[in-house]
């Protein structure tokens, strides 16, 4: 007689629990066990419970399964959910389990899916397996049906021309509406009209019927906690701006201090700084430490389309140096805002707006500040393109700044935040669950870093990105705009781009004085890739082994098709020849995954509630004259108070702390079964922990501390 034990987990989330009835089968090297009903007093699938019982496979116990033989090793495990008397089908969250076999051996089955309706579930044992170290042929075979079953499911869809490409959502619901879709290919017995559904050939697979995988998926549910924290967190802030008359007031702010007072109870730096003398500080400041830190490129000589001379400067650089020295040492910066230069406008509020294409030029002054020392709003210099400095009249020299404080908004939320973040991480998602099965390492690596990513991306593109929705309400360019600009950022992004430590060194901003954001981001970049690399090496001890994965290679080549559209120019990798390459690729995608996206999603609200320090739209064109800026000139060009309320009530939920959160390098759900992996897990989190008691020292001697990148404060993924 063989006996095996069962230990079943059942998730910890709303409604994870079932009353269906839940049946095992085992499959092994030498047979297959009959299916067994898990089944005992009292309720056994409550949420957040672990229910164990006994498998036997000869006698007369209450839970037994006659077996001629041990099964051997064990290769698969079946879960059966079936009706239970008259109740209603519900979900199941199963979390793990693990099969005890009669010698003592332990096999875990990571589990961690809904399992939705009157199906059966296959699961392979933890042990990750590349498709080259699987031999079997029902474990290929497995393989191959798993994918299959997904590509119908997750399949890619255009949103607009020369955007990344997108999961189509209407896959889903196809899936939910048609519940025979079968993961393997039926096998019955001879006398399968005896007992329909029940009995098998030992070692073939058996017909599964797949619910939808919007459901049995846990990164593609949205969580109720995360969503219900939203709603608590955006009912308060748009009441009290409706109760005010906020949302519904067209026409200028009266008074600066009136936009002060929006949030009246959520008070941030930036209004306390950017209209005094140290506003300028805090402008170059932004350039290194706010939300949009990856714009600055060091100069070693200016373009011919910003025509500064070293006498426009001298007030500013001092009597003990020159332009040209500056620019030799290599403390000359400028950002670029050439992209908007051809941007649409939009109208709000049944009026036109504007866009400019500032040039800005800043200086690493000897004290380490980065100051700004000319703007130019437009990318043809000329007698109506005047170049503004900090020695201008007040005015004229607020409205410039808040002219690229504006290109800044524009760029940093379509391009640097919601196309290099969101989108190009939902590509990563879609191409790992079409093409990695669920034992392959990689998938199991980056499971973690795709939680909720697809569910805020389509979430997103129903309120904001819509015709008539946010984007259209609040922005001077509108979706046309967004459409423009998040298809040209995508045909210059570069595989330099992505990668944190390339981008630093081709920008030339190594050297940069209090760049907290490239110093923390360095530390987690650095700890990832060696948590990577561990990984890695367990898994693909050679060139040979990464060359002849066809999973992996076939996963590569669709983000580069997908993602990237194939475009060559781009430097992203269509096929990976070393371990080498994919840790650095890997690297590169949990960094932007969770690091990047903290980096430039925490902060909006920090750096945006001040609404001059990051106006949505403009209502008055550039000015083509020096001198001529008043402060009702200066209002007027400001976004007016209902569209200002708007965005910032954005910025307000976008910046709350997620509820249901998984900070970074955070695991619970044990995918890797094997010890070495554990491991590395382990010194990964361990490493993070010294990266946040680093970061919280430094951040205690900081007038305005950086903890944007500190490792607890980092979701897994993108998920808000």
């Amino acid at each position: 007689m063989a006996v095996y034990r069962l230990c079943v987990t059942t998730g910890p989330y709303l409604k994870a629990g079932t009353l269906d009835n839940i049946s095992a089968t085992l499959v092994g090297t030498c047979g297959e066990s009959p299916k067994q009903r898990l089944d005992r007093v009292g309720r056994d699938f409550a949420s957040g419970s672990v229910s164990s019982l006994p498998l036997t496979g000869l006698g007369v116990q209450k839970y037994k399964v006659r077996c001629a033989a041990e099964l051997g090793d064990i290769l698969l495990l079946r879960l059966h959910k079936e009706r239970f008397a008259c109740f209603a089908k519900d979900s199941w969250y199963c979390s793990r389990i693990v099969v005890t076999a009669p010698d003592g051996t332990v096999v875990h089955f990571p589990c961690y899916q809904w399992v939705e309706g009157y199906c059966t579930v296959e699961l392979r044992p933890g042990t990750a397996k590349t498709i080259c170290q699987d031999s079997l042929p029902l474990l290929l075979d497995h393989r191959k049906r798993e994918l299959q079953a997904r590509q119908e499911c997750y399949r890619w869809k255009i949103y607009a021309p020369g955007f990344p490409r997108m999961v189509d959502v209407s896959s889903f619901e196809e899936m939910e509406s048609d519940k025979k879709f079968a993961l393997t290919k039926t096998a019955p017995c001879a006398d399968q009209d005896d007992n329909p559904g029940n009995r098998y050939l030992p070692c073939i697979p058996m017909k599964i019927d797949i619910p939808s995988l919007l459901h049995m998926e846990p990164n593609i549910r949205y969580s109720a906690t995360k969503t219900i924290s939203l709603l608590f967190n955006a009912i308060p802030a748009s009441l009290g701006m409706k109760i005010r008359g906020l949302l519904d007031r067209k026409g200028s702010w009266k008074k600066l201090d009136d936009i002060r007072n929006i949030f009246w109870c959520h008070k941030t730096f930036t209004s306390g700084v950017w209209n005094l003398p140290e506003g300028d500080s805090f402008f170059g400041y932004q350039y290194l430490n706010g939300v949009n830190p990856v714009m600055l490129h060091c100069l070693s000589s200016l373009p011919s389309k910003l025509p500064v001379t070293s006498d426009m400067l001298a007030p500013l650089l001092g009597p003990s140096t020159c332009l040209q020295t500056e620019l030799e040492k290599g403390n000359i910066f400028l950002a670029d805002y050439w992209i908007l230069a051809e941007a649409p406008v939009n109208c709000l509020n049944g009026r036109q707006q504007h866009v400019a294409a500032p040039l800005c030029l800043l200086w690493v002054n000897p004290q380490g500040t980065l100051l700004p020392l000319a703007i130019q709003l437009g990318q043809v210099p000329g007698p109506e393109c005047p170049i503004f400095l900090p020695t201008d009249c007040e005015w004229d020299w607020l409205l410039a700044k808040t002219w690229v404080r504006n290109s800044e908004f524009l760029v940093h939320e379509n391009n640097t935040h919601f196309l290099c973040t969101h989108l190009l991480c939902e590509a990563f998602s879609v191409a790992t669950l079409r093409q990695l099965p669920l034992c392959h390492p990689v998938y199991k690596l980056l499971l973690p870093h795709t939680r909720y990513t697809l569910q805020v991306n389509t979430i997103a593109r129903a309120t904001l990105l819509n015709p008539d929705g946010l984007v259209d309400k609040v922005t001077s360019i509108g979706r046309r705009g967004l459409i423009y600009l998040m298809r040209t950022g995508l045909a210059h992004f570069t595989y330099t781009d992505f990668c944190l430590p390339d981008s630093l060194r081709a920008r030339g901003v190594m050297h940069i004085p209090n760049y907290h954001y490239r110093d923390d981001g360095l530390k987690i970049w650095s700890a990832i890739e060696r948590f990577v690399s561990e990984i890695v090496s367990y898994y693909y001890r050679s060139d040979a082994a990464v060359q002849q994965d066809s999973e992996l290679q076939a996963w590569v080549g669709e983000i580069f098709t997908q993602a990237f559209l194939g475009r060559e120019s781009s430097g992203f990798p269509s096929r990976l020849c070393s371990p080498g390459e994919l840790v650095k690729y890997l690297s590169a995608i949990i960094f932007n995954c969770s690091a990047q996206h903290a980096a430039v999603n925490s902060g909006q609200h920090d750096f945006g509630a001040w609404m001059p320090n990051a106006p949505s739209s403009m209502r008055q064109p550039p000015p083509q004259t020096k001198g001529t800026t008043t402060m009702k000139s200066y209002l007027d060009t400001l976004p007016e108070v209902n569209v200002t309320c708007n965005n910032l009530l954005l910025f307000w939920l976008v910046s709350q702390e997620p509820k249901d959160q998984r900070p970074l390098g955070t695991y619970p759900d044990e995918h890797f079964t094997e010890e070495a992996p554990r491991q590395s897990i382990a010194a990964f989190q361990n490493c993070l922990a010294q990266i946040s008691r680093d970061i919280r020292e430094r951040n205690q001697s900081l007038a305005l501390p950086y903890a944007y990148l500190d490792p607890p404060l980092i979701e897994n993924s993108v998920s808000i």
